[in-house]
């Protein structure tokens, strides 16, 4: 607070030489006059003095026998008159407070928080067809009526909350998260799980249905592996009823799976010349304008470079200003290496792996190779694996269910 006080009263870095330095340190001090920073170099001593303090030292000065020069002026006092000298400065700084005021009584900045299911466009158009957009004057909006149109427009939503923080408009929303319930449809009809494809069973956990393979059997494509109709079975051990259930099994299947994939021989490569034109535009919220301009040259690919100023982004303001750089190219073809091609192709293979890696599918065994043709390098693979069972058909047998009952009645 002193620093402050001392600089807003301005102050000086002063020299003292001459005959008798310390009865001028003394005079000052009997008189109120604040000398600090006091250092002495050989004869001569540099202190801090105030500005008034200053003014009063000439007969300080003649009774001592002392000399003081000026070397630094600190403070505001010295401060003003140079700005004054400056008048584009103050232009510029009055332009600004005046923007900077100005600017705070419109909203610049619209954030939409808590939305999942409402999509950030559809929230938008909501706000346009309502008169609440960017650069509006925030004394125009109504938070009360606008939360109201939310709940109003949206009914998933259950809760709405907007609130001004300087020239941001920040709605916060709550749309109703509780899980819909969708009531499944009894069906007395089961499911089996079937193979996809032919192989061996070599591995085989039932939970429900009735195993129809076991483990070590070579089935083939459609071949029922465990049956969703469960028999019923009398005391005397015949069957009584079905009861339809979706079979549940974790089944594994050994069988080949074969991979290929081909790439041209030829490809189309970009190579840049070097020459470049660059374009400005200036960016004002949804609005852009740019000088109109002419294709600049035959194929060319363009790379957009966008700022804004720190106080336009502490206010929350949509300005911008930026370039679009616009580099030519060349389509040239070249032949791809052998090298270059196994590269392509085997990241084309692991991508494959991974793929089924994801699934659930173990390899236990792969052989690859790659060759080239007329047209293309191709790479081709056969694989043994292990993959789960995931088939499933509808459970058929419901009309043989109705003459075992039928059967049994007429028994009786």
């Amino acid at each position: 607070m002193i620093k402050f006080l001392k600089y807003m009263r301005g102050y000086l870095r002063v020299r003292l030489w001459g005959f008798s330095p310390e009865r001028f340190m003394n005079l000052c001090s009997n008189k109120g006059i604040l000398l600090w920073d006091i250092v002495r170099e050989g004869d001569a001593y540099y202190m801090c003095i105030s500005l008034q303090g200053f003014w009063e030292l000439k007969p300080i000065l003649k009774k001592t026998g002392t000399r003081v020069a000026i070397l630094e002026r600190y403070g505001l006092p010295f401060l003003i008159p140079r700005l004054l000298k400056r008048k584009i400065f103050i232009l510029g700084l009055l332009f600004t407070l005046a923007f900077w005021m100005i600017s705070s009584f419109y909203i610049w900045n619209i954030e939409i928080t808590g939305n999942q299911q409402i999509t950030e466009d559809i929230f938008q158009s909501f706000l346009e067809q309502n008169q609440v957009t960017v650069g509006m004057r925030r004394d125009e909006l109504n938070i009360g009526e606008l939360e109201k149109q939310i709940r109003r427009q949206f009914p998933e939503i259950t809760w709405a909350s907007a609130r001004l923080e300087g020239t941001r408009l920040q709605i916060d929303i709550k749309e109703n998260d509780a899980p819909i319930i969708i009531e499944k449809q009894e069906t007395s009809q089961g499911t089996d799980l079937i193979a996809e494809y032919d192989g061996t069973v070599t591995a085989m956990i039932v939970r429900s249905g009735v195993p129809c393979v076991s483990i070590g059997d070579v089935v083939e494509a459609g071949t029922v592996l465990v049956e969703g109709r469960v028999p019923v079975y009398n005391e005397d051990k015949t069957v009584r009823e079905y009861c339809y259930v979706d079979a549940d099994a974790d089944i594994l299947l050994e069988h080949t799976m074969d991979f290929s994939e081909n790439l041209p021989l030829d490809y189309v490569r970009k190579e840049y010349t070097g020459r470049e034109k660059a374009r400005y535009y200036l960016k004002l919220g949804s609005r852009t304008y740019r000088l109109p301009e002419e294709r600049p040259f035959l194929v060319y690919d363009s790379v957009m470079k966008e700022t804004r100023p720190l106080v336009l982004e502490k206010l929350n303001i949509p300005a911008f200003w930026g370039a679009v750089t616009h580099r030519e190219y060349l389509n040239t073809e070249h032949a791809y290496t052998r090298k270059e091609a196994e590269a392509l192709l085997n990241q084309k293979l692991m991508d494959f792996l991974a793929d089924l890696e994801e699934k659930g599918v173990q390899i236990i065994e792969k052989n690859v190779r790659i060759n080239k043709n007329d047209t293309s390098w191709v790479i081709e693979g056969a694989f043994l694996v292990r993959e789960p069972v995931t088939g499933r058909v509808e459970t058929a047998g419901m009309n043989e269910d109705s003459s075992i009952d039928s059967a049994g009645e007429a028994d009786e």
